[in-house]
């Protein structure tokens, strides 16, 4: 497989705040996210030659087209769950690649607040009911890994259960600080490891705080070729690798599943890698943006992606590997923890931060000498997850 390495610049991009936004239509966002990214890129609306818009709810690319009136260039909506941002970016950066065109738009919009958007709790199954599946709500699903990785690693660690939970709210601390440098952020309040282990239990043993916000939110990049890029301004980044794995549903079904890890992260992240060219991630990528959905699915998702050795990640959250003064920090922006999850608009605002950090724009946020940031998703059900890994660089 050719990789796509250096072949994709990110001229310009925007993000809106994310939050409960009761004033803001769909399209309100969709002109407030385009908007900053052309005004970051030096490019117009009549440049754009192609366009992808990711929406859980939006049926068509018609949103995009009347908020920013491109009239008749292709535009295509795509939707693949959480990871729904990723792919339409990763869209947009094939195109430009193999010369569908020359300067493209991904944009993600959600509105999961209100009936404008529709979410609610209505999260439709992707699976077919007639199959065997789980029937129950994220929360729960994924509190499954939380009591399976404390069983598994126990013996290692001799921890109890409040032991354990001190390792995720050491996450949750993290995240929340994060996100009060972060002026888009939904949430910005510092906590605690005791208001973690306070707050009401969601699905034993994660509690409120190990639980991500869903929010209203939209973000957009504009994507182009090196060359372009280069004409246009000094500062822009690169495509380094792309990887999407989605699984078969398989892994629920099997008695041998561990449930200590996300198969579609880890071969959605060796596919980035490869293209990256990337042998040690644990040192190569400076940053990382993950999903961090709860507690426990960032740190499955650390040893997942090789920043830590299995079973090792709670050693590295507790030695502060990865807060922004650590080695690798992750997160940077307070994650889906914090700044919010609006789902299609959660990837590319993933790419948002990586891209203000590579440029070196990440204010009191700024992670030193970053060199190489890692975006990753994951959505969908327990056994037949979407995982998505971006790797972005500079120019060398």
């Amino acid at each position: 497989m050719e990789s796509i390495k250096d072949k994709v610049a990110i001229v310009g991009m925007g993000c809106t705040k994310f939050g409960e936004l009761w004033d803001k239509s769909i399209e309100d966002l969709i002109v407030d996210a385009c908007y900053e990214a052309f005004e970051d890129s030096k490019i117009e609306p009549k440049d754009i030659q192609m366009a992808w818009y990711g929406s859980l709810y939006s049926f068509t690319g018609l949103h995009l087209a009347r908020a920013l009136k491109l009239d008749f260039i292709p535009i295509t909506r795509i939707e693949n769950f959480c990871a729904g941002g990723q792919e339409t970016l990763r869209n947009a950066c094939y195109a430009v690649a193999c010369g569908a065109c020359d300067i493209a738009l991904a944009c993600g919009v959600e509105k999961t607040k209100d009936h404008r958007g529709g979410f609610g709790l209505n999260i439709q199954e992707p699976l077919d009911r007639s199959m065997a599946q789980w029937d129950i709500p994220p929360a729960s699903q994924f509190a499954q890994y939380a009591t399976r990785y404390f069983n598994h690693y126990h013996d290692y660690y001799k921890w109890d259960i409040e032991g354990f939970r001190r390792i995720l709210a050491k996450i949750d601390v993290k995240n929340h600080h994060n996100g009060t440098l972060s002026p888009k952020a939904h949430f910005q309040r510092e906590i605690t490891e005791e208001d973690v282990l306070n707050a009401p239990i969601v699905s034993w043993p994660l509690g409120l705080f190990d639980a991500c916000g869903m929010s209203d939110g939209g973000a957009a990049a504009i994507v182009t070729t090196p060359k372009i890029a280069k004409s246009l301004k000094k500062d822009y980044i690169l495509v380094k690798g792309l990887g999407v794995a989605v699984g078969a549903g398989q892994s629920y079904m099997q008695p041998e599943f561990d449930f200590v890890h996300i198969p579609e992260t880890e071969a959605a992240g060796k596919l980035a890698y490869s293209q990256a060219g990337v042998t040690n991630p644990r040192k190569e990528i400076s940053l990382a943006l993950v999903h961090d959905c709860f507690s426990i699915t960032e740190l499955l998702i650390c040893e997942d992606l090789g920043f830590s050795p299995r079973g090792k990640a709670p050693e590295d959250i507790k030695a502060g590997r990865f807060t922004l003064e650590g080695e690798q920090p992750v997160n940077t922006d307070g994650g889906l923890k914090c700044f919010g999850h609006p789902l299609s608009a959660s990837g590319i605002r993933m790419t948002y931060e990586a891209y203000n950090q590579l440029l070196g724009r990440a204010g009191p946020r700024q992670v030193k000498n970053a060199r190489l940031a890692l975006t990753h998703n994951v959505g969908s059900n327990v056994g037949i997850h979407i995982g998505a890994v971006s790797i972005w660089g500079l120019p060398d």
